[in-house]
């Protein structure tokens, strides 16, 4: 075989990879699109039920050990923003927020005091992860005017949401969860065959606080 065959040989072969490359590509593609709609749909359902039965909130507590009141999950939204991949329109993400209250009253006055650096950061991430208003104060020593502890004063009041999120080249969705069961994150990976109602239906039992498989 000449030098020249075995170009041709060569650049036959990588044309090969790169189409199974493009058509596995655009399989995923469409099996991520697939499964954006159908969370999408189902997450517009679930919103318009949720925001009429006021569904009990997780257990929350800054530090451990004060526990907020009883909350509730109301005021829930659902937005999908989309972005251009490889010429097409595809989805970047879809996201359903809504507001954690109090299951009676408005949201009341709390606080915790927390004296050790890693107990404080904990405090300080949960509150930023549940977009808490509060206010940080110093606990000093009455005479050496050292510091002891800080002292942190909020509202009950917190925000959840989910955020979902294809992964289109390889056909898979990404579900980030924050205040779903805690002031927490929790990220759960799904084939795109696999999000089907019935995968869906434990997400929303995940959400109320019911048994579920989802996690």
């Amino acid at each position: 075989m000449s030098f020249l065959n075995q170009l041709k040989s060569q650049a036959s072969a990588l044309q090969g990879q790169q189409q199974s490359r493009q058509a596995a590509l655009a399989e995923n593609t469409q099996r991520a699109e697939q499964a954006c709609k159908t969370v999408q749909y189902y997450l517009n359902e679930l919103a318009q039920q949720l925001n009429v039965l006021a569904p009990p909130g997780p257990k929350l507590t800054l530090d451990g050990k004060t526990p907020w009141p009883a909350m509730k999950l109301m005021n829930f939204r659902v937005d999908t923003r989309r972005k251009m991949l490889r010429d097409k329109e595809v989805t970047d993400y879809i996201a359903m927020g809504w507001q954690i209250l109090p299951q009676m009253g408005a949201p009341v006055g709390g606080s915790v005091t927390v004296n050790f650096p890693p107990d404080w950061e904990r405090v300080e991430k949960r509150l930023a992860l549940g977009s808490v208003k509060h206010e940080r104060k110093e606990v000093r020593h009455p005479e050496k005017n050292t510091l002891q502890a800080f002292r942190y004063e909020y509202l009950t009041e917190s925000r959840g949401y989910i955020t979902v999120t294809p992964n289109h080249d390889e056909g898979q969705i990404g579900f980030r969860l924050a205040n779903v069961t805690g002031f927490e994150v929790q990220n759960v990976s799904r084939a795109a065959t696999e999000i089907q109602t019935d995968v869906l239906d434990e997400l929303a039992k995940l959400l109320v606080g019911q048994p579920n498989r989802f996690v």
